[in-house]
């Protein structure tokens, strides 16, 4: 009997293993009037990821700024999505993102771009994992609604292996062809000069 929760324990773990790294990205601090005068409270807004391809979002509130943010880590933790990456440095395509009055573009960069994005957003990429990419936010400055069109945008992505799976076809029929184009256009070119 002792021997399960140990196993239970361990399994979770191994789960939490990939140890995931967060960014703070807002602290607010709102009060409270009262009798005896003003009550603080703090809110948190975190962002946290394996860099492997994993990231979530939480937010906390407590009296203290440490426990808003131990809660709001704990929350995006428990509220991470999987998100395809195409050599495990940049994204399969182009995306929009919105959530309210908040839009994202986020395009698929060439290697050494580096990450091209304001405030939140970087904070989702670089716990993502992310490495090239280029990214506007049209509309709202609000962390909140910022980083939640992030994620809405990168729940829209598709790796070419899910479409092939799910159209029912090979990656390569998917894929456009890119070595056999070059080399058709240099074939037609030397039909044409003879």
């Amino acid at each position: 009997m002792a021997r399960e929760p140990n196993q239970r324990g361990g399994r979770r773990d191994r789960d939490e293993a990939p140890e995931f790294a967060d960014r703070l990205v807002a602290i607010n601090r709102v009060s409270k009037t009262v009798k005896g005068g003003k009550r603080f409270g703090f809110a948190a807004l975190v962002v946290v990821g394996d860099q492997k391809g994993r990231v979530g979002f939480g937010k906390g509130k407590a009296k203290e700024v440490p426990e808003a943010i131990r809660k709001a880590t704990e929350q995006a933790k428990r509220q991470m999505i999987r998100v395809p990456l195409r050599e495990g440095r940049t994204l399969h395509h182009d995306i929009e993102g919105r959530h309210g009055a908040g839009k994202v573009v986020m395009r698929t960069a060439p290697a050494g771009t580096g990450i091209i994005a304001g405030g939140p957003m970087r904070a989702v990429f670089e716990m993502l994992g992310v490495q090239d990419v280029v990214a506007k936010s049209i509309g709202t400055q609000n962390p909140y609604n910022m980083i939640r069109a992030t994620i809405d945008g990168l729940q829209k992505e598709q790796s070419p292996r899910s479409v092939a799976q799910r159209r029912g076809k090979k990656v390569a029929d998917i894929l456009p062809k890119r070595d056999e184009a070059p080399a058709e256009a240099a074939a037609d070119a030397q039909t044409e000069e003879a």
